[in-house]
């Protein structure tokens, strides 16, 4: 798709002519044709690589399409409706630098525009561009204080239970798999499948138990088909994705146990016939470990324990192995909640919207998306009355919910320096960023971490670690009572390498007229394990409890407004399309969006302050 001939030059009969009565100077679409659209323009040799020189019809202008695109985010418009807005709105025609009678285009070509974005590594075009035009206009720095804060994001899907999520992968594989299959090549078992998950769905009301046998029949039918699809002869049906994803979902879900099965109450059976010896059926899935070769089951009940399957075992050569006349049986098993993992796929129509919960209580709060991670600048001066924010947003950064705000944090400090800025000197946060290992690298760095760290574990009736006055570097900790520890130890995890101390003190405790509040029962003495770095973070939660820290943390407050702002006025809260990829890049033409908007309105009450004194001036001169 090639490009057509690009001008910034208005025409005589256009938009711009209608600029003086329409559009005064403080007017937000000239602001954001005057300040906006020229940074969008300079992109446009970004943006050609995009397309190609000269196969296909001629595009769309890039330029145009991406300064749509944050118009509807201005004014969140939906494609179709930020068409008719291009279409018969003068304001956004004059931003653009569109001229009277220029052909339109289909909604779907900002669908494509996109899409073309995201192939090609664009996706913070936008909020990069705006961000880039903030340093120029000396409203951004490279070195500027911040604050940072994440929110939830739900993700395009509905929330599924356990067994809903693999009976739909399974109906989505068989779905994949059928017209890539014939009625001949399709194994006997085939039809009952598409009957039980295809043609029919789970009873909702039904009780627990039932609930718990169609989950195991439906790891069973799972395996099943996924060991039928271990043939190589069947591996580009394999390498399919929802066949892939059946696989991952299968991992997740359940285990296989070889080994001696528990008996079945067995109601009814169906009984699968073998496959024959031309088309051998290979033992199960890869990847997952069993004792021995295993091949298709013979004997499934309809319900019952966990299903048991008896298995021939087979070579590729169909030569039969030395194994014991009856082979092990093997169970397909739920796993318990215990063992499932925070990123396993809650639905498969969005595998990448993972579940997280925060809070406890009437406080929890559950959902299944992403998480947001938002960095804005602090601006320390105090405004006048009416005069708006100098804070822009110079981060947005989204990830999988199930991820720590710690490991967001991490991610976001990669995701500036790519912009090119550095690290904030004070960064402003909660106690969710806040740790020991945080604090001392920061202070090594030459930065402020300023946020609150949480309380140690809390025993009732019990002295804790804050009671006691504890010298890592010294090995020296000071109980309540005034003793001195007799000894010190260091502790080394093999697995993580975490380093840690414990403070021992033996024979102090012996007669102190605090052993009731401080060694619990059956303890001879007291000790203390803390971390390496714990008199750093024993520094800050003495420090956080004085009148100058609260005053500090009163520059965070304001990113709680920004989140409402992005979320009720942008729609941050909900993610309109499917995919870490697509949300990401609406995350980012959100945060560009928000950025434009303030930008504007501090352009607009600068103009307006202007013009009053102005006009005070000719009024005092007329006076005079």
């Amino acid at each position: 798709m090639s490009l057509p001939s690009f001008s910034t030059q208005s025409e005589l009969f256009s938009t711009a002519g209608l600029s003086g009565s329409l559009f005064p100077k403080d007017d937000r679409y000239r602001l954001f044709a005057k300040l906006v659209y020229p940074e969008l323009a300079a992109q446009r040799p970004t943006l050609e690589p995009c397309y190609c020189a000269d196969n296909g019809r001629v595009a769309i202008e890039p330029v145009v399409l991406l300064g749509v695109s944050l118009l509807q985010e201005l004014d969140g418009m939906p494609d179709r409706l930020a068409l008719e807005m291009v279409r018969y709105h003068a304001g956004w025609n004059f931003a653009l630098n569109r001229q009277i009678g220029d052909p339109l285009f289909h909604p779907t070509t900002l669908v494509n525009f996109r899409n073309r974005l995201k192939e090609h590594d664009l996706s913070a075009l936008g909020f990069t561009t705006i961000l880039t035009a903030l340093e120029k206009a000396g409203l951004v720095s490279r070195r500027n204080c911040q604050r940072l804060d994440s929110t939830q994001m739900f993700g395009r899907v509905a929330q599924m239970s356990r067994l809903d999520c693999v009976r739909e992968t399974l109906r989505l594989a068989l779905l994949e798999l059928e017209p890539a299959v014939g009625p001949q090549a399709r194994p006997p078992f085939w039809a009952r499948l598409r009957e039980r998950y295809v043609e029919s769905q789970a009873d909702y009301r039904a009780g627990s138990e039932v609930l718990a046998r169609k989950m195991t029949e439906a790891g069973t039918d799972a395996w099943q088909l996924l060991g039928w699809l271990g043939s190589e002869k069947l591996s580009p049906l394999k390498a399919k994705p929802q066949a892939q994803l059946l696989a991952r979902v299968f991992e997740e879900q359940f285990e296989v146990r070889t080994g001696a099965a528990a008996p079945l109450t067995r109601e009814k059976q169906v009984v699968i016939e073998p496959t024959p010896p031309t088309n051998p059926e290979p033992p199960g899935p890869p990847g997952l470990e069993t004792s021995a070769p295993v091949a298709p089951p013979v004997e499934v009940p309809e319900v019952g324990g966990p299903m048991q399957m008896e298995m021939p075992a087979t070579t590729p050569g169909d030569q039969p192995l030395a194994l014991p006349a009856r082979p092990e049986p093997v169970e397909v098993c739920p796993k318990d909640k215990e063992q499932l993992d925070s990123a396993r796929v809650q639905n498969p129509h969005e595998p990448e919207a993972t579940y997280a919960v925060k809070g406890k209580g009437e406080q929890k709060k559950a959902h299944v998306g992403y998480k947001v991670q938002v960095a804005e600048t602090v601006c320390e001066a105090t405004l006048t009355p009416g005069e708006p924010t100098r804070n822009f947003i110079v981060g947005i950064v989204t990830h999988p919910a199930y991820e720590s705000d710690e490991t967001g944090a991490q991610k976001m400090e990669q995701e500036q320096a790519q912009m090119g800025l550095e690290k904030p000197p004070v960064q402003y946060v909660d106690a969710a960023y806040v740790s020991a290992q945080k604090l001392v690298q920061a202070q090594a760095e030459g930065r402020e971490l300023i946020g609150p760290a949480l309380p140690g574990p809390q025993k009732e009736g019990r002295f804790t670690a804050a009671d006691f006055q504890i010298n890592v570097e010294e090995r020296q900790a000071i109980c309540p009572a005034g003793k001195a520890n007799t000894q010190c130890s260091r502790l080394v995890e093999d697995s993580t390498g975490k380093v840690s101390y414990r403070f021992e003190f033996s024979t102090q405790c012996h007669d102190c007229s605090l052993r009731a509040q401080c060694v619990g029962q059956g303890q001879r003495h007291r000790s203390l394990v803390v971390g390496q770095y714990h008199t750093a973070l024993q520094t800050r939660r003495r420090e956080q409890k004085t009148h100058a820290f609260k005053q500090r943390m009163k520059h965070r407050n304001a990113i709680e407004g920004t989140q409402s702002e992005l979320v009720r006025a942008h729609g941050l809260r909900h993610a309109r399309y499917r995919g870490l990829a697509k949300v990401k890049l609406q995350n980012y033409f959100i945060g560009a969006a928000c950025n434009v908007k303030r930008w504007i309105r501090l352009e607009a009450w600068k103009l307006r302050q202007v013009m009053s004194a102005q006009t005070a001036q000719l009024a005092s001169q007329a006076a005079s």
